[in-house]
């Protein structure tokens, strides 16, 4: 009899979770940071607390160690506030810097090195700038480039190991762009394609290989996911629909699996948590739900599409 050993590395095994902090729980805005084990679905549960009411419109992204939380909204002006948690403990988070502008409807993407934090609302309109900081580190974010949009919010997001991806928002009217970064560089965007169709507030995920941007309001909430090749340029082709069509449905996955949570249906906050198998096309399934129906979270996890 021999022992065979798993396959594949360290961090490509025991990988899943999927943190989801801040938001809104109508009528308050929260502090709570959830998570949920992405390869087994289920209830979520609290993992800990922001130090900060963000409320809803912050953004997250993360390493396979670190999520970082950008932005978001006290309650009565844009905030600046980054925060971090090491996301195999549960625990509250710590400060880790600032962006560079208070901003709020923001979106966020990473690779293993690198955050990029891009558009939202300023004070007190859009805001163009893209951010970026190393993940790892502790400090203040730098300016990397410009959205294409001078009024970037609400958009969705996803990455591979060199690009970020990120689709939609309003401007102010919805949006079909999709900008496309080359992560370790600097710069402004370069046009990746179009979606099938203009929307504002949709949710983002990715593989290595696929970004999916599904859900959105245009402005009344959508149920279609729409998706990508990261590697490539060119128009999204259909995927599927989500089980419930909603906005802000934040999004994130573990390279096989992605999933969309929360969200709303204007104006009622959603539990439910819908899963696709990225590799193929078809509808999501309702995978979990939150404890508390809430929409407008920062979500990342330890296995998305930029870390394989």
């Amino acid at each position: 009899t021999y022992m065979v050993p798993p396959g594949g590395n360290t961090r490509e095994r025991n990988r899943g979770r999927a943190l989801f902090a801040g938001g809104y729980q109508s009528p308050n805005t929260i502090t709570a940071i959830d998570s949920i084990e992405i390869q087994s679905g289920g209830l979520t549960k609290q993992f800990g607390d922001l130090s900060t009411t963000q409320h809803a419109n912050c953004s997250a992204c993360s390493s396979s160690t670190r999520m970082v939380t950008n932005g978001g909204w006290t309650g009565s002006a844009n905030n600046n506030v980054m925060e971090f948690v090491t996301i195999a403990n549960e625990s509250n988070s710590t400060d880790f810097g600032d962006l560079g502008v208070g901003r709020r409807n923001n979106i966020a993407a990473s690779n293993q090195t690198r955050g990029l934090v891009y558009g939202g609302n300023g004070s007190p309109s859009g805001n163009p700038r893209v951010d970026f900081f190393t993940i790892a580190t502790l400090g203040d974010a730098a300016d990397f480039g410009d959205a294409s949009a001078a009024s970037a919010i609400l958009p969705a997001g996803g990455s591979s190991t060199t690009r970020a991806l990120f689709a939609g928002g309003y401007t102010p009217s919805a949006s079909d762009t999709i900008d496309y970064y080359t992560i370790a560089s600097t710069g402004n965007a370069t046009d990746f394609g179009n979606l099938v169709s203009a929307r504002k507030a949709s949710g983002g995920l990715s593989s290595s290989t696929r970004t999916l941007f599904g859900g959105g309001g245009v402005p009344s909430a959508v149920n279609s996911i729409d998706f990508v090749t990261t590697a490539s340029t060119g128009n999204a082709t259909d995927f599927g629909d989500l089980f419930l069509a909603r906005s802000i449905a934040n999004g994130t996955s573990n390279q096989t699996r992605g999933i969309f949570m929360g969200g709303s249906t204007s104006p009622a906050r959603q539990d439910t948590i819908d899963s696709v198998t990225i590799a193929s096309t078809g509808n999501a399934v309702n995978w979990g739900d939150f404890t508390t129906a809430k929409q407008n979270g920062g979500v990342a996890s330890d296995s998305h599409g930029g870390l394989s």
